[in-house]
């Protein structure tokens, strides 16, 4: 990896380096490629992520969901090239928290860790939820709670075991979700050849009733939730053994490829919709069955089932990357000592404690959840603003390191500012489009962080100095 001084084996000489010299017990191994990058990308993503939150993207936009994807991935490759330049400034664990440490200092890097955090804890909670509710609809005489404590206990097992193994499981499950796409995929478009679209052919782009660009990108705000993850990949940057370049063609290549398969089985199920968007937004308890009901009308109950069996083994794994990605976030704080120091510890190259202790929380949230009727809904909702404010303060960085600071000699003008301030509007404005709730549930949650960076202030200042 350029620029590390690292030898063979550990390569994160730098890492520790700058939080308080080579202890062997706090360094990650490196032992992740290219392909192994974008597994855990796409496990976190999950290629099926649209089928969850069709029916209500459909209803939002008035039918225009594929477009919705169209523009929430332009929207979010700004991200990810911002991600892409500063993963080669700190090639490190812990993501954008230490992206907005190098690049703006360390109490907004301690901010964008807090806010991160409430995202990388929060969705493996919902994709283990989401894995429990679709192993009820299949086998009933289980409760959604006990099938989702399952899952946390197994894949968290498999983050203990390391991070190699849990990589070469996610393949397997990355390539069944991709076989169960191109059935879908395939049958779609056969039916559509033979029976012709319930919608107009240009309506997943154009909608089916009176186009509202408000509309979309109030669509927007919510489709970003199925691509939060891709950023995950950096949070890998001290385990690929192809160095921070790699991470960074990871990173883009996981997001375009991600945005080509939601816009492709979003355009292919709004065509076999049988009801129109204003239906579903007037029945909103229709809208979280809408992808299985068009696929189960127009193909067959087959179909159906393959899918759901899809979702849930898909959703657990992807928690299982959100909880590696987690871990991760948690143990890089914790070696930057803004978190308890156990927590930085490793055990053969892996977080194990960090692992823990998010697979715990991970736990309690996704069980309460499981055991409320509304427990989805008040997971969901808080999930984007944290991610979205951590994205703001990335592109916030990638100005400071290279506009500001000029640590890399002169900038590129539409790279280091033209993109990243691009991108802080989106985020910003996909903000302002969440729901209240998500608002405030963001506020007490920054509100809480701004409490803890102040009192870890006044004890540095109030520490006695060397002798």
């Amino acid at each position: 990896m350029t620029g590390t001084g690292t030898g063979a084996g550990t390569g994160t000489g730098t890492a520790s380096g700058a939080d308080g010299g080579a202890d062997t017990h706090t360094q990650l191994r490196r032992s992740l490629g290219f392909r192994d990058l974008v597994v855990y990308g796409l496990l976190f993503i999950a290629p099926m992520a649209p089928v969850g939150v069709f029916g209500t993207l459909d209803a939002k936009s008035h039918g225009a969901v594929a477009l919705v994807y169209v523009v929430a991935t332009i929207a979010m490759a700004f991200t990810a090239y911002s991600y892409a330049q500063m993963v080669r400034v700190a090639p490190l664990a812990g993501s954008v928290f230490a992206y907005a440490r190098k690049g703006l200092g360390e109490g907004p890097g301690f901010i964008a860790g807090w806010m991160a955090m409430l995202d990388y804890l929060l969705i493996p909670a919902v994709a283990y939820l989401f894995s429990g509710i679709a192993m009820e609809a299949l086998v009933p005489g289980v409760d959604r709670w006990v099938w989702t404590a399952l899952a946390v206990v197994v894949t968290t097992l498999l983050n203990l075991w390391g991070v190699r193994a849990a990589a070469r499981a996610g393949l397997a499950v990355l390539a069944m979700e991709i076989v169960v796409l191109a059935v879908f995929l395939v049958s779609a478009v056969a039916v559509l050849a033979q029976d012709g679209p319930r919608r107009g052919w240009l309506s997943p782009l154009t909608g089916d009733g009176d186009f509202a660009l408000s509309a979309v990108l109030g669509a927007v705000s919510v489709a970003v939730l199925s691509y939060l993850g891709f950023d995950a990949i950096a949070s890998f940057a001290e385990e690929a053994t192809g160095g921070s370049r790699q991470v960074a063609r990871a990173v883009l290549f996981c997001l375009g490829l991600a945005g080509a398969l939601f816009v492709a089985q979003t355009y292919l199920v709004a065509l076999l919709e049988p009801v129109s968007s204003a239906a579903l937004a007037a029945d909103p308890k229709s809208q979280g069955t809408a992808f299985y009901d068009a696929v189960d009308a127009s193909v067959g109950t087959w179909l159906h089932d393959l899918v759901a069996v899809s979702k849930a083994i898909g959703a657990a794994f992807a928690a299982l990357a959100g909880q590696a990605a987690a871990g991760r976030l948690l143990f890089a704080m914790a070696r930057g000592r803004r978190l308890p120091h156990v927590l930085s510890r490793t055990d053969a190259g892996v977080p194990r404690v960090a692992l823990l202790v998010s697979a715990v929380v991970t736990l309690v949230a996704a069980v309460w959840a499981a055991r409320r009727d509304d427990g989805l809904d008040q997971l969901v909702s808080v999930v984007d603003v944290g991610a979205l404010t951590a994205f703001t303060l990335l592109h916030a960085s990638v100005v400071g390191w290279f506009v500001v600071r000029r640590m890399a000699g002169p900038p590129s003008w539409w790279r280091h500012l033209l993109i990243p301030v691009a991108g802080a509007a989106v985020t910003l404005a996909v903000i302002v489009e969440a729901s209240h709730t998500a608002q405030v549930v963001g506020a007490i949650w920054l509100a809480v962080g701004l409490l803890v960076l102040m009192v870890q202030r006044g004890r540095q200042e109030a520490a006695p100095g060397p002798a």
